[in-house]
């Protein structure tokens, strides 16, 4: 996807060899058509999957993953990091730890939004170590519910996530691949 390439180019900003900062654009301020774009592609690249349900966890995945839900007329639902009062009964839950942030949270959805009749599409910003991806699995698993495949906006793909899930026979489809943050040049999987 050039459009994402090409923000990635100009407005990420390399941390370090494994760490891409993209908050101009995806996980702080938010770009609103180029969100609008990776929504769309989403959508036509998941289109013939039968999706009834879209899962994300709060709160970076929430843009990308509304967008696609508009284009496929269907419901997000992102998974809790944060206890709430009205969120109680009998919950989904998975433990996750975020590379970035190098905490472990518990994220949870509600039973009564995701069941064994939905075929769910994961949308998640990032694809690095494959932890959020596979709480999310294990809550879509708990809930009976069939997996067509996640939808990862940038994919660091030096990183092991991205093999994990292959090699479980998970459909992946990343819209930027990461080869590699050496020197502080972002290089694109060809």
């Amino acid at each position: 996807m050039e459009a994402l390439h090409k923000k990635i180019r100009e407005e990420g900003i390399v941390l370090s060899d494994q760490v891409l900062k993209v908050d101009a654009f995806l996980n702080h301020q938010i770009d609103p058509l180029l969100m609008q774009q990776i929504g769309d592609e989403f959508a036509r690249r998941f289109a013939d999957a039968g999706i009834t349900k879209i899962v994300t966890i709060e709160a970076s995945g929430i843009a990308p993953a509304v967008m696609a839900g508009l284009r496929l007329g269907v419901p997000v639902i992102f998974a809790r990091k944060h206890q709430s009062l009205t969120l109680t009964e009998n919950l989904l839950v998975a433990s996750v730890y975020s590379f970035t942030k190098q905490t472990e949270s518990t994220v949870a959805i509600s039973p009564r939004h995701l069941n064994s009749n939905d075929t769910v599409l994961v949308i998640d910003d990032f694809l690095a170590n494959g932890k959020a991806s596979q709480a999310l699995i294990s809550i879509i698993n708990q809930a009976g519910a069939k997996l067509a495949g996640l939808g990862i906006v940038i994919e660091k793909s030096f990183q092991g996530g991205r093999a994990e899930l292959d090699a479980q026979g998970y459909r992946v489809e990343s819209l930027a691949r990461v080869q590699s943050l050496a020197n502080g040049v972002v290089t694109f999987v060809e």
